[in-house]
């Protein structure tokens, strides 16, 4: 399982209601909800995002309230994985149990800039920056982790399981 796309960066401190507005929260479609994915501080991400690009921010990136609103919008605009310097707790759980890859990598982090083309391997927790010709390293999930997140979520593991 791996990811590969054209990197969309923000900073420290992003919190879920700049992922998803409050506003936006009384839908369950998560269509709608990624039609408004990061529109409080990147008004062209959802007319530039593109299926499998990824997600870059920095230092506690989905602080803020624990809905699961925030990765689902992100999951749904097509992004196939958001790397972090560190993310918030519930944030970081919440993006597994919807099945959204998440990869905590300062340096990463620090070095990869919007536009840039990036590789992730999730199994190893190799990032390849493909523009800049970097290579980083994060602690790659456990097995079982991988597996909730391979199966969509862990509603859909614990389905499949049975």
């Amino acid at each position: 399982m791996d990811a590969k796309g054209r990197v969309h960066k923000y900073g420290n401190n992003v919190d879920t209601d700049v992922i998803i507005p409050a506003r936006y929260l009384n839908t369950t479609d998560n269509k709608e909800l990624a039609s408004h994915c990061m529109e409080d501080i990147d008004k062209t991400f959802v007319t530039t995002v593109k299926n499998g690009d990824i997600m870059v921010g920095g230092e506690n990136f989905g602080c803020g309230s624990s809905r699961e609103h925030a990765p689902i919008a992100i999951k749904a605009s097509g992004i196939s994985c958001v790397i972090a310097s560190t993310f918030a707790r519930i944030f970081y759980r919440n993006a597994i149990n919807i099945g959204l890859p998440i990869m905590e990598c300062p340096e990463a982090s620090e070095k990869i800039q919007t536009g840039d083309e990036v590789s992730v391997d999730f199994d190893s927790g190799t990032i390849e920056n493909l523009t800049r010709g970097e290579t980083y390293h994060a602690l790659p999930f456990p097995e079982f982790i991988q597996n909730i997140i391979s199966k969509g979520g862990l509603i859909n593991s614990i389905k499949e399981a049975k």
